[in-house]
């Protein structure tokens, strides 16, 4: 369907206006000849027509002319406005970001601009943000120009971290909301991390063309859940352009610039990095005070050392050189960093002859789920490791400790902050860095307090942590085993009550609080074991609830639990990589389940496969898969029955042979999916 352009000639449009399928919309055709001023009418249910077009055209010269040398020093602290967007995954964040870029000019305006910020492949293949990204605006608003800083965040679980780094370079933030689903887990996370940083938060009302959309209804929540006033709600939709607008007037009026001053010494705080090959490492920093110039020589807080700055300059979201950068703005710096662990995220910088305090920092995040990498090959073992350092820069919530084993040889212990960060880890592995490797069945940190003197002389203490669960010590040594607990939030349609309720209390959860956020939905918080929710708990969620309920969880410390250690044995070998701990209680149920997957998962082989769940000693569950069997029979016809038995007695020394002998492949992806349960 193509887009009707008819003058305006007054007549014409208050006729047009009344019609009820059509929008009309102002905007300015320009081409090199002519200057024509027309009436877009789009049908409501057409693609997004270029509903700013003519303030775009203005910011987009202001952007054009300031790209091709751009003064820095032009945009006092007054006039900078540093802001984040988070929201619930799937609310339209990096659509808002895409259709800011294109209002301000930094990207001009198309039906291909679709998460533009997004430029992982992981994230295009997913549809979800996995690394924050920055991109600087420039805003001309009451006769001002403005430099707006922009960073998109992701909106899973797994990726909060990156939303509390990001948030701490900003002054206020953009809390997105779906007029369609509401609030959702994460957006009641994401708020308070932002409240918590004592940021000023400006809700918006996101999808308001859809069908369903009921605007009204989402702002009583947003009243009720976060004390904001309705008033302050901004609606949009963020795919058609409505409104957009008023969000960069809403951030200039209320959000306010930073608090540094140019003539402070200069400091500043690195909030993201990623390796380039040629030029090194490339840091993201946040100026919190006084000015840096190429060529300056900086030092790293948090080693020491001092370099000089080669490149500096502005995200656009691409890279943009300027010759200077002032405090309360925020950019890239290339300084001749060749090693990877040389850019700290929350080092601090400062100027070599002007010596700062360093900045806090961050909090380390704190690894939620841990999993053993190794190379498919272990000559690939070097170039393995170089790839996990670069990653690790460009990630720094993945933890990283050097382990081995007996059947896969030399690799890592790494932690992660949940299921979905592994797998995007393993998947950036494979295609950034072309690395195949091998990812053991995932596992939550456990403690346990020993009563051996000699174990608490070794360790040097009495409470130890357990990452890999085959170094899980003995019970006759330990007065009692601790296991991670979290609070989990889970916002729900009151329809799926019973069923949620159901699986929490399935997988050992307390139920801790219980409200409605308007007439439909309620508000859940359980206390969970993480080791029950970590693998497929938001997958069975989301299936019980048809897609509508949503998950978050925060850390809530460590609670006393029976728990003990469970070997899987293959023909009577135990295997290292599927050693799991499991509450006393259901130790049974857990090892029949794993042995019956594991039946599932490995493929048949020549000799029989003995697959054992085993606790000490004692053989808790056996499922048994049969060996391939040649017809040696077949030549035989007719005769003595002893030539047949013999045949077949061969055979079956031939088979008990094979199975001293023979090794069982274990299938990658079967080391997780053993793990998944089912529940009823």
């Amino acid at each position: 369907m193509q887009l009707s352009l008819i003058k305006h000639q007054g007549c014409a449009t208050p006729f047009l206006r009344h019609l009820l399928d059509f929008r009309v919309y102002q905007t300015r055709q320009r081409s090199q000849c002519c200057n024509i001023a027309c009436t877009v009418i789009r049908h409501r249910w057409m693609k997004r027509a270029p509903v700013f077009c003519t303030h775009n055209t203005i910011n987009k010269m202001i952007s054009t002319q300031a790209d091709k040398s751009i003064d820095m020093s032009k945009f006092p602290v007054e006039r900078i406005r540093n802001f984040s967007i988070i929201a619930h995954i799937d609310h339209g964040k990096s659509t808002l970001a895409d259709r800011l870029l294109e209002l301000t000019g930094a990207i001009t305006t198309t039906d291909k601009n679709k998460q533009v910020l997004d430029k992982l492949q992981v994230e295009r293949e997913r549809g979800i943000t996995v690394k924050a990204q920055t991109a600087s605006l420039f805003y001309k608003y009451q006769g001002q120009t403005y430099l707006l800083n922009l960073i998109d965040t992701p909106g899973h679980v797994d990726f909060s971290y990156e939303v509390s780094r990001s948030i701490s370079a900003c002054q206020g933030v953009l809390l997105i909301v779906d007029a369609n689903q509401g609030i959702q887990a994460q957006t009641v996370a994401n708020f308070y991390l932002a409240f918590e940083a004592q940021l000023t938060i400006i809700p918006v009302i996101n999808k308001i063309d859809l069908k369903n959309a009921d605007p009204e209804r989402v702002e009583k929540q947003i009243e009720k859940v976060f004390d904001i006033p309705t008033e302050e709600c901004i609606r949009i939709s963020a795919k058609l352009g409505t409104n957009v607008e008023q969000v960069l007037q809403e951030v200039v009026k209320r959000l306010p610039p930073p608090t540094f001053k140019k003539e402070d010494p200069f400091k500043a705080l690195v909030f993201d990095s990623n390796f380039d090959h040629y030029r090194g490492v490339v840091a993201n920093i946040a100026l919190f005070g006084g000015c840096l110039s190429k060529g300056d020589r900086i030092i790293s807080a948090y080693l020491g050392k001092s370099y000089e700055v080669n490149e500096l300059g502005l995200l656009r979201p691409d890279e943009h050189p300027t010759d200077r950068l002032y405090a309360g703005q925020v950019g890239y710096v290339i300084a001749g960093m060749k090693e990877v662990k040389e850019a700290q995220i929350g080092d601090t910088l400062y100027h070599q002859k002007h010596p700062v305090e360093a900045l806090p920092g961050f909090k380390p995040a704190k690894a939620m789920v841990f999993a053993g990498m190794y190379p498919m090959d272990q000559s690939d073992y070097s170039a393995l490791r170089s790839a996990v350092e670069k990653l690790t820069l460009n990630d720094s919530s993945v933890t990283v400790q050097r382990d081995s084993s007996l059947a896969l040889g030399a690799g890592w212990r790494l932690g992660f902050l949940g299921l979905l960060h592994m797998e995007v880890f393993n998947q950036r592995l494979e295609q950034e860095y072309n690395a195949s490797v091998i990812v053991t069945a995932p596992t939550v940190p456990y403690k346990a307090i020993l009563s051996s003197a000699k174990l608490i002389k070794e360790h040097g203490k009495e409470e130890i942590t357990i990452v890999n669960p085959a170094q899980f010590p003995d019970r006759s040594v330990v007065k009692e085993y601790l296991e991670p607990m979290v609070m989990g939030t889970i916002i729900t349609p009151d329809d799926y009550i019973g069923k949620i309720m159901s699986i929490c209390l399935n997988r050992r959860a307390v139920q801790k609080n219980m409200v409605y956020i308007d007439d439909h939905r309620v508000m859940m918080k359980y206390l969970f074991p993480l080791n029950e929710i970590v693998v497929d708990f938001y997958d069975l969620l989301k299936s019980m609830s048809s897609g509508y309920a949503s998950f978050d969880y925060e850390d809530a410390g460590y609670q006393a639990a029976h728990v003990i250690k469970m070997d899987i044995l293959l023909n009577g070998k135990p295997v290292e990589e599927l050693t799991t701990i499991v509450h006393k209680d259901r130790a049974y149920s857990a090892g029949k389940a794993m042995c019956e997957r594991l039946q599932d998962a490995i493929p048949r082989q020549m000799f029989e496969i003995a697959v054992q769940a085993a606790i000490g000693s004692k053989v808790i569950a056996r499922e048994t898969i049969k060996a391939y069997k040649k017809n040696v029979l077949a030549k035989c016809y007719g005769g003595d029955i002893t030539r047949k038995m013999k045949l077949l007695k061969k055979q079956a020394e031939g088979k008990k042979k094979m199975r001293y002998v023979g090794t069982v492949q274990v299938p990658k992806d079967a080391f997780i999916n053993v793990l998944k349960r089912k529940d009823k």
